[in-house]
Protein backbone atom coordinates (compact mmCIF):
# COMPACT_ATOMS: atom_id res chain seq x y z
CA UNK A 1 0.00 0.00 0.00
CA UNK A 2 3.16 2.23 0.68
CA UNK A 3 5.81 1.94 -1.30
CA UNK A 4 8.24 4.75 -0.31
CA UNK A 5 9.08 7.13 2.01
CA UNK A 6 8.96 10.52 0.25
CA UNK A 7 9.97 12.72 3.55
CA UNK A 8 10.99 12.68 6.92
CA UNK A 9 10.09 16.33 9.35
CA UNK A 10 12.63 17.03 12.15
CA UNK A 11 11.98 20.65 14.06
CA UNK A 12 15.31 22.62 14.60
CA UNK A 13 15.98 25.79 16.77
CA UNK A 14 18.50 27.51 14.26
CA UNK A 15 18.16 26.26 10.70
CA UNK A 16 21.70 27.81 9.89
CA UNK A 17 23.16 25.37 12.79
CA UNK A 18 21.04 22.08 11.63
CA UNK A 19 21.90 22.63 8.30
CA UNK A 20 25.56 23.15 8.87
CA UNK A 21 25.74 19.96 10.74
CA UNK A 22 24.04 17.80 7.89
CA UNK A 23 25.89 19.12 5.25
CA UNK A 24 29.02 19.02 6.66
CA UNK A 25 29.29 16.48 8.65
CA UNK A 26 27.13 14.44 6.47
CA UNK A 27 27.25 15.73 3.51
CA UNK A 28 23.77 15.78 2.19
CA UNK A 29 23.16 17.61 -0.75
CA UNK A 30 20.60 20.86 -0.20
CA UNK A 31 17.15 20.47 -2.35
CA UNK A 32 15.54 22.83 -1.86
CA UNK A 33 15.34 26.22 1.03
CA UNK A 34 13.28 28.76 2.39
CA UNK A 35 13.53 30.77 5.33
CA UNK A 36 11.70 28.53 7.43
CA UNK A 37 12.94 25.03 6.08
CA UNK A 38 15.82 23.15 4.20
CA UNK A 39 15.12 20.01 2.66
CA UNK A 40 18.22 17.50 2.33
CA UNK A 41 18.92 14.85 0.29
CA UNK A 42 18.96 10.83 1.33
CA UNK A 43 18.23 8.66 -1.35
CA UNK A 44 15.00 8.27 -2.61
CA UNK A 45 14.13 9.92 1.21
CA UNK A 46 14.42 13.95 1.98
CA UNK A 47 15.20 14.76 5.19
CA UNK A 48 13.25 18.41 6.37
CA UNK A 49 14.75 20.83 9.01
CA UNK A 50 12.03 22.83 9.79
CA UNK A 51 11.78 25.89 12.23
CA UNK A 52 8.38 25.39 14.45
CA UNK A 53 6.23 28.14 12.65
CA UNK A 54 3.09 25.91 11.74
CA UNK A 55 1.32 22.44 11.83
CA UNK A 56 3.24 20.02 10.97
CA UNK A 57 6.04 21.56 12.73
CA UNK A 58 8.44 18.32 12.97
CA UNK A 59 9.57 15.73 15.31
CA UNK A 60 11.39 16.60 18.19
CA UNK A 61 13.92 14.47 19.71
CA UNK A 62 13.34 11.75 16.97
CA UNK A 63 15.44 8.86 16.49
CA UNK A 64 15.97 7.82 12.81
CA UNK A 65 18.75 5.64 11.04
CA UNK A 66 20.43 6.42 7.69
CA UNK A 67 21.70 4.16 5.30
CA UNK A 68 25.44 3.47 4.07
CA UNK A 69 27.50 0.91 2.51
CA UNK A 70 29.58 -1.25 5.27
CA UNK A 71 32.68 -0.49 3.62
CA UNK A 72 32.65 3.38 4.31
CA UNK A 73 31.53 2.46 8.21
CA UNK A 74 34.80 2.99 9.76
CA UNK A 75 34.79 6.06 7.65
CA UNK A 76 31.92 7.69 9.10
CA UNK A 77 33.04 6.51 12.98
CA UNK A 78 36.33 8.12 12.40
CA UNK A 79 34.51 11.61 10.81
CA UNK A 80 31.89 11.46 14.08
CA UNK A 81 34.71 10.42 16.77
CA UNK A 82 34.62 14.30 18.53
CA UNK A 83 31.00 13.64 18.86
CA UNK A 84 31.86 10.58 21.04
CA UNK A 85 29.53 7.98 18.88
CA UNK A 86 27.76 5.16 20.38
CA UNK A 87 27.87 1.83 18.94
CA UNK A 88 25.61 -1.35 18.86
CA UNK A 89 25.98 -4.58 16.60
CA UNK A 90 22.81 -6.23 15.36
CA UNK A 91 24.08 -9.69 14.21
CA UNK A 92 26.75 -8.86 11.69
CA UNK A 93 25.76 -5.09 11.15
CA UNK A 94 27.23 -2.33 13.26
CA UNK A 95 25.22 1.35 13.96
CA UNK A 96 26.87 4.11 15.42
CA UNK A 97 24.87 6.70 17.16
CA UNK A 98 25.34 10.37 17.83
CA UNK A 99 22.68 13.31 18.62
CA UNK A 100 22.52 16.56 16.39
CA UNK A 101 22.09 20.13 17.59
CA UNK A 102 18.67 19.57 17.92
CA UNK A 103 18.73 16.73 20.26
CA UNK A 104 17.71 14.01 17.15
CA UNK A 105 19.84 11.21 17.41
CA UNK A 106 21.23 10.25 14.24
CA UNK A 107 21.75 6.53 13.48
CA UNK A 108 24.01 5.27 10.64
CA UNK A 109 23.96 1.71 10.20
CA UNK A 110 25.64 -0.89 7.37
CA UNK A 111 22.82 -1.01 5.39
CA UNK A 112 22.62 -1.99 1.86
CA UNK A 113 25.09 -1.16 -1.06
CA UNK A 114 26.02 2.36 -2.94
CA UNK A 115 28.34 5.12 -1.59
CA UNK A 116 27.71 7.61 1.16
CA UNK A 117 24.33 8.06 3.24
CA UNK A 118 22.31 6.33 0.92
CA UNK A 119 18.56 6.62 2.62
CA UNK A 120 16.46 6.39 5.55
CA UNK A 121 15.93 2.80 6.72
CA UNK A 122 14.10 3.42 10.25
CA UNK A 123 12.16 5.81 11.96
CA UNK A 124 10.91 5.72 15.96
CA UNK A 125 7.73 7.34 17.05
CA UNK A 126 7.02 7.47 20.45
CA UNK A 127 3.35 6.42 21.53
CA UNK A 128 0.97 6.43 23.92
CA UNK A 129 -0.66 2.62 23.51
CA UNK A 130 1.30 0.17 21.68
CA UNK A 131 -1.36 -2.13 20.91
CA UNK A 132 -3.93 1.04 19.39
CA UNK A 133 -0.69 2.06 17.35
CA UNK A 134 0.31 -1.08 15.65
CA UNK A 135 -3.23 -2.06 14.60
CA UNK A 136 -3.41 1.81 13.19
CA UNK A 137 0.00 1.12 10.90
CA UNK A 138 -0.92 -2.46 10.25
CA UNK A 139 -3.56 -1.04 8.56
CA UNK A 140 -1.33 0.84 6.67
CA UNK A 141 0.37 -2.38 5.18
CA UNK A 142 3.14 -2.45 8.41
CA UNK A 143 3.51 -5.79 9.61
CA UNK A 144 5.41 -6.63 13.03
CA UNK A 145 8.84 -8.15 12.80
CA UNK A 146 10.20 -8.09 16.68
CA UNK A 147 8.98 -6.94 20.04
CA UNK A 148 10.47 -5.62 22.91
CA UNK A 149 11.48 -7.74 25.86
CA UNK A 150 9.68 -5.57 28.00
CA UNK A 151 5.99 -5.37 25.17
CA UNK A 152 6.69 -1.60 25.01
CA UNK A 153 7.92 -1.49 21.64
CA UNK A 154 7.14 -3.22 18.72
CA UNK A 155 9.09 -3.08 15.40
CA UNK A 156 7.27 -2.59 12.01
CA UNK A 157 8.32 -3.51 8.39
CA UNK A 158 6.79 -1.15 5.52
CA UNK A 159 8.82 1.31 2.87
CA UNK A 160 11.28 1.47 6.20
CA UNK A 161 11.81 0.39 9.40
CA UNK A 162 8.62 1.49 11.66
CA UNK A 163 9.52 1.41 15.18
CA UNK A 164 6.54 1.87 17.87
CA UNK A 165 7.78 2.84 21.58
CA UNK A 166 5.73 3.89 24.78
CA UNK A 167 7.82 6.49 26.36
CA UNK A 168 11.28 5.53 27.32
CA UNK A 169 14.90 5.92 26.75
CA UNK A 170 16.53 3.17 24.40
CA UNK A 171 19.98 2.82 22.70
CA UNK A 172 21.88 5.48 22.86
CA UNK A 173 19.51 7.00 25.17
CA UNK A 174 17.22 7.71 22.02
CA UNK A 175 13.57 8.52 22.55
CA UNK A 176 11.20 8.41 20.14
CA UNK A 177 9.70 11.14 18.20
CA UNK A 178 6.92 13.37 19.08
CA UNK A 179 4.80 15.09 16.19
CA UNK A 180 6.77 13.45 14.18
CA UNK A 181 5.41 14.71 10.18
CA UNK A 182 5.89 11.71 7.41
CA UNK A 183 5.45 11.77 4.22
CA UNK A 184 4.55 8.26 2.42
CA UNK A 185 4.34 7.58 -1.53
CA UNK A 186 1.84 5.34 -2.44
CA UNK A 187 -0.35 4.17 -5.74
CA UNK A 188 -3.65 4.92 -4.12
CA UNK A 189 -3.79 7.79 -1.23
CA UNK A 190 -7.35 8.34 -0.40
CA UNK A 191 -7.85 4.04 -0.27
CA UNK A 192 -4.72 4.77 2.07
CA UNK A 193 -6.40 7.04 3.95
CA UNK A 194 -9.79 6.02 4.00
CA UNK A 195 -8.61 2.88 5.67
CA UNK A 196 -7.51 4.73 8.63
CA UNK A 197 -9.79 7.53 8.69
CA UNK A 198 -12.17 5.90 11.19
CA UNK A 199 -9.38 6.46 14.51
CA UNK A 200 -7.37 9.37 12.65
CA UNK A 201 -7.60 12.35 14.55
CA UNK A 202 -8.05 14.57 11.62
CA UNK A 203 -7.92 13.92 7.51
CA UNK A 204 -7.25 16.47 5.01
CA UNK A 205 -7.37 16.57 1.64
CA UNK A 206 -4.68 18.18 -0.41
CA UNK A 207 -3.55 19.02 -3.71
CA UNK A 208 -1.14 16.32 -4.26
CA UNK A 209 -2.59 13.95 -1.51
CA UNK A 210 -4.00 13.16 1.31
CA UNK A 211 -2.69 14.13 4.82
CA UNK A 212 -3.93 11.94 8.02
CA UNK A 213 -3.25 13.04 11.80
CA UNK A 214 -2.78 9.56 14.14
CA UNK A 215 -4.24 8.77 17.21
CA UNK A 216 -0.45 10.18 18.95
CA UNK A 217 -0.22 13.23 17.00
CA UNK A 218 1.70 12.35 14.70
CA UNK A 219 1.21 13.63 11.01
CA UNK A 220 1.29 11.33 7.68
CA UNK A 221 0.73 12.30 4.11
CA UNK A 222 0.40 9.74 1.23
CA UNK A 223 0.84 11.21 -1.98
CA UNK A 224 0.46 9.31 -5.39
Amino acid sequence: MLDSLRWLALEVKYLDRARDFYTTRLDLPVERESDTEVALGAGETELILRRPTRVPRGGLHTHYAFSAPAEEYDGWWDRLEDLDPDEHVFGSSRSLYVDDPDDHCVEIGEVGGGSGITGIFEVVLEVADLDRAEDFYADLGFEATDRGSDRRRIRLAGPMDLELWEPQLGLADARGGVHVDLGFGTPDPEGAADRVADRACAVESLEDGVRVLDPDGHYLTFEG
